[in-house]
């Protein structure tokens, strides 16, 4: 994971759409079994900001914008389905977001505005990573223990995480998304994790 560098007064965030249990744990329990050092650092999620340093007085910028992001979207049903790599061009194993792709890319292109606005070094492509920057041979026994996961789900919220000192990401906000009936459109805060 490609983490950038963090001066003082600021702090490391990211952006995802959480995993529920128990489909987090068996997709971190294989991370975990492969021998994956990131199993227990990084929840198991899809990624809408990758790894972005902000400022620390920007904070309150970034969670109202997440707020608004949030508010005007509905919330959706995810599916899961089998394995996936971008093997050659990255040591990465996955599992497919199959149905709630639309979505989610929809969701990032909101996030990736204002102070978070950024370019992307690959095309969006919604996943959940199950290994990553390990040898080929480790890389393939995680595609098979995947090759026939399968998980549905409602996604309802996204979570602002935040990169510790100890390289655990952990969830400092949850946005619900709340765009249906008479409440779209009004930002609901962050609701505390």
């Amino acid at each position: 994971m490609h983490l950038p560098e963090r001066r003082p007064g600021q702090v490391r965030i990211g952006v995802a759409l959480q995993i529920p249990p128990p489909y987090s744990s068996v997709l971190q329990s294989v991370r975990s079994r492969v021998g994956d050092p990131m199993a227990h650092a990084v929840p198991p999620h899809v990624t809408l900001l990758g790894p972005t340093v902000v400022d620390k007085h920007g904070m309150p910028e970034v969670t109202d914008h997440l707020a608004a992001v949030a508010a005007d979207a509905v919330p959706f049903v995810v599916r899961l389905s089998g394995a996936g790599t971008f093997r050659p061009v990255s040591p990465v194993v996955f599992v497919n977001v199959v149905r709630g792709a639309a979505e989610c890319a929809a969701l990032q292109v909101a996030v990736r505005q204002g102070l978070l606005a950024q370019e992307l070094r690959f095309p969006y492509h919604p996943h959940v990573t199950v290994a990553h920057d390990l040898d080929d041979h480790v890389l393939d026994r995680a595609a098979s223990l995947v090759s026939d996961f399968e998980a549905t789900y409602a996604q309802g919220s996204m979570r602002l995480y935040e990169h510790g000192d100890d390289g655990v990401w952990r969830t400092v906000a949850r946005f619900v998304l709340a765009a249906h009936g008479a409440d779209a459109g009004t930002a609901p805060s962050a609701v505390p994790s």
